[in-house]
């Protein structure tokens, strides 16, 4: 890109200009009559006006999304000068954002994550659609979409969310060993990421009960009840969240919320007749061109693509689970869900294996 042009799309990225409104755009003009006063209002002609979703844009993990945005003006000026279009992922109150992507005309720059993932689609003439491609787990969140035009500043925000599972997970070595830190790490290392606030609340509005408390992404600590009682905050309290509020990151230690999106591959079942041992069952994943299933990507397979199996098997992390979406004796619980065995350090199972199509 030309020297200039990167200096103006970085100086978008930095920050915009907004204007005042009170319904009409003005160009204020001095008039150097010794008084120092505005004396003038010179009309600019035209309003502004950015468009974006008013209900959520749902997608899933390693899809591709796009985020529709469209702006005119009151009243049609017919054809404009090249405007700066501007998108930008916002933190859930507003108080922070992150650069997703600048664009003049059709000359555009991709920040940070985004970078070869991210570009305008300007199908129609006031087009700013934003295609994310490759979705990501971390993608989840609100976007702004901001349109400059001279001085003229409008925005509108569209939501994306991830089709996905909240599930909570303990370590091999027990309950509330985790600190911030790593409950981040064991969600990755489980094909997730911790869940924020509005993924474990749609979680409980969908019936997940949970007495032990584990980290959300920003660093609260909270957990779901359906059914009060006495050990999970009181019988007298209503259902709902409950809350630790924000705790300390290195020191605190909980569990964790980990979110898992739908899958772009499937996951599938293996026995021997004897059972195998933890390796083993890596190796027969690998036989089979697969590799043994994460945590997230059992329940994922479970909510999504109804894996049912009341035979238990190995996961990536040493534990023994399996799926049930249909009740039925001698499979555990009278509702549906992924049942645990723990972390055995002996005896000889299935495997779950994961398998890109």
């Amino acid at each position: 890109l030309p020297l200039l042009l990167k200096a103006t799309l970085l100086h978008l990225a930095s920050g915009s200009y907004h204007p005042f409104y009170n319904g009409f755009y003005y160009n204020h003009i001095m008039n150097d009559d010794g008084n120092g006063q505005d004396k003038a209002d010179y009309l600019n002609g035209a309003r502004l006006v950015v468009e974006t979703s008013r209900d959520p844009v749902y997608s899933y993990s390693g899809a591709n999304v796009p985020l529709p945005c469209h702006y005119h003006y009151e009243p049609d000026q017919g054809p404009k000068r090249k405007i700066r279009i501007k998108w930008s992922k916002l933190r859930d109150d507003y108080t922070k954002e992150q650069d997703v992507l600048v664009a003049i005309g059709k000359t555009s720059m991709a920040f940070g994550d985004f970078k070869g993932r991210a570009h305008i689609r300007q199908a129609s003439q006031h087009e700013a659609s934003l295609v994310i491609s490759d979705v990501r787990l971390k993608d989840d969140g609100k976007y702004r979409c901001e349109v400059i035009d001279g001085l003229e500043d409008e925005n509108d925000v569209v939501d994306l969310r991830l089709q996905g599972i909240v599930f909570p997970y303990q370590p091999p070595r027990g309950q509330y060993r985790l600190n911030f830190h790593e409950a981040e790490q064991v969600c990755q290392d489980q094909g997730a990421i911790l869940a924020n606030f509005n993924q474990l609340f749609q979680a409980w509005s969908e019936g997940l009960d949970w007495c032990n408390a584990g980290w959300l992404a920003d660093g609260t600590v909270q957990y779901p009840i359906r059914l009060p009682r006495k050990p999970c905050g009181g019988v007298h309290l209503a259902p709902g969240i409950r809350s630790y509020g924000p705790r300390h990151r290195h020191l605190h230690r909980f569990d964790a919320f980990c979110f898992s999106s739908a899958l772009k591959g499937e996951v599938f079942y293996l026995d021997h007749l004897a059972g195998m041992t933890l390796e083993e069952a890596k190796q027969s994943c690998q036989d089979a061109g697969a590799e043994i299933a994460r945590v997230g990507q059992l329940y994922s397979a479970w909510k999504f693509q109804g894996l049912d199996r009341c035979t238990a098997g190995w996961l990536a992390d040493g534990s023994v689970r399996y799926p049930i979406v249909t009740p039925r004796a001698n499979c555990g619980p009278a509702e549906p869900g992924v049942r645990s065995f723990g972390f055995p350090r002996k005896g000889r199972f299935g495997v779950f294996c994961y398998r890109e199509r």
